[in-house]
């Protein structure tokens, strides 16, 4: 794909004027190091070659530069007022419990009293217990390894947000599986992702997974930005749900948005709903 014929948001940023350019990509990361070097290499063909040079730069950025780039963030359940990207992005914490959001803030804090700066994950796609569950784990990792995987998630959150600028952001989709027979998560179920172009289209398949112990399935893939269906086929036999061998669900998906499907199941029947 040449310059020219990149995606229209994509083609824009790359014949903007250079403030107006680094202003929008200020919007993605707030250190003023990884936002030159990015600039620095327009024209992108596409949004892949963007994302990579944000990898690269994201991985040259010094201590300075990267707590710059924190300093842009804000915490685990307090999203920026009125910035929906943000609020998008922390969605998974939008409908936790109270108590649950007053032991992330406490977290928080400890673990911003301990490292010196903000708790920072790729939020997209995660409950709010994983959340939870991964600033429990992460504030006993040494200071030298915690920046590492600081680093890391920046360049994830980077790279969604970019996508969202260069207009290639595909919804994103998880599921959890509940044996409401058997009173547990449905662990080992295998789930197959696709998408079509519209009603009457065929699917097509894009991904597979499994439910890990706790009936989650986290790792599927990001549909297309231009697939406004997606349906998952949950392989449901070996749940002894003898009835229902295979469970399939259909439904609308817009690009940029999370969808969290779960499924409840039992022998004779079984439920969805889109959760948070």
């Amino acid at each position: 794909m040449t310059p020219s014929s990149a995606p229209p948001a994509l083609g824009r940023f790359n014949a903007a004027d250079d403030a107006t350019a680094l202003a929008a990509l200020r919007t993605v990361c707030a250190s003023d190091a990884w936002g030159k070097e990015v600039l620095a290499g327009r024209p992108y063909p596409d949004a892949e070659a963007l994302c990579a040079a944000s990898d690269a730069a994201v991985a040259r950025l010094g201590p300075a530069d990267l707590d710059e780039a924190l300093a842009g963030h804000p915490p685990i359940g307090r999203p920026e007022p009125g910035d929906p990207g943000s609020a998008r992005e922390q969605r998974g914490m939008a409908g936790a419990p109270a108590a649950l959001r007053a032991e992330m803030l406490a977290s928080n804090l400890a673990y911003q009293e301990k490292f010196g700066h903000v708790f920072l994950i790729c939020a997209t796609g995660r409950s709010a217990e994983e959340m939870l569950d991964a600033v429990r784990n992460r504030i006993d990792n040494s200071p030298q390894r915690e920046r590492e995987i600081v680093r890391e998630e920046l360049a994830k959150i980077n790279r969604l947000r970019l996508a969202r600028l260069a207009g290639t952001e595909g919804a994103t989709v998880s599921t959890h599986i509940l044996d409401t027979a058997a009173g547990r998560p449905a662990a080992g179920v295998a789930v197959a992702l696709s998408v079509r172009d519209g009603s009457g289209t065929a699917w097509q398949p894009l991904g597979t997974s499994a439910t890990d112990s706790d009936g989650r399935c986290k790792d599927l893939p990001a549909l297309p930005a231009e697939a406004p269906h997606a349906r998952l086929v949950f392989a449901t036999e070996p749940c002894g749900a003898g009835f229902f061998p295979e469970v399939a669900v259909a439904f609308a998906v817009a690009p940029g948005e999370h969808y969290h499907v779960p499924l409840l199941l039992s022998p004779f029947g079984f439920s969805v709903y889109r959760g948070s």
